[in-house]
């Protein structure tokens, strides 16, 4: 009992620290134009990413290893072996292709970054846009992400507000974390 409950301890400090430590990551910054009941609108500035693109198409068999890829480069794996912070959320397009992005922390534009030792990785600026965002709980899969993806679509419709086909997924939490986890299905607006 005694070890259960030292283990039951060390989890939940952990995830108490894990909480505490998501409001000092730098986040892709937004204003929210309209509040509606099942999604938001929002308007993003340009912004500088790290990108990398994978052949399959399903967040399963994808998130692992662009995570992998992109995490590398940012804890070290670069000419100069150095870290850059980590910034929330993780992005991931949703097409027939997978592009994982992290953000560029805002103190560095892309003549400043380290050379990155692994092929593939690329440096992107995702342009000004418009956007619909509808959020969930929880661990996301490919089940979850498309079900979303269709409740925002249903939800745009009804309002009558035009999208384009550049759905992303946007995750905010470490695969470690369990509480308060929040996720986000996002469209292009036209």
């Amino acid at each position: 009992m005694i070890v259960l409950a030292v283990i039951l301890l060390a989890f939940t400090f952990f995830q108490l620290y894990f909480m505490y430590e998501q409001r000092n990551i730098e986040r892709y910054s937004f204003a929210v134009i309209k509040k509606y009941k099942q999604f938001e609108v929002r308007s993003y500035e340009a912004t500088l990413f790290t990108s990398v693109q994978m052949a399959s198409s399903g967040f399963n068999s994808s998130s692992s290893r662009g995570f992998s890829i992109l995490a590398g480069y940012i804890f070290g794996n670069n000419e100069r072996n150095e870290k850059i912070s980590m910034t929330s959320p993780v992005s991931m397009s949703l097409g027939d292709s997978m592009t994982m992005m992290f953000m560029v922390p805002k103190k560095y534009n892309k003549e400043m970054l380290p050379k990155p030792n692994q092929s593939g990785i690329e440096f992107k600026i995702e342009p000004a846009k418009r956007v619909a965002a509808i959020s969930f709980g929880g661990w996301a899969n490919d089940t979850k992400i498309e079900k979303y993806k269709r409740g925002l679509k249903a939800a745009l419709d009804d309002e009558g507000i035009k999208y384009t086909n550049q759905f992303y997924f946007f995750g905010y939490n470490a695969p470690f974390e369990v509480f308060n986890r929040k996720n986000e299905v996002v469209v292009e607006l036209e």
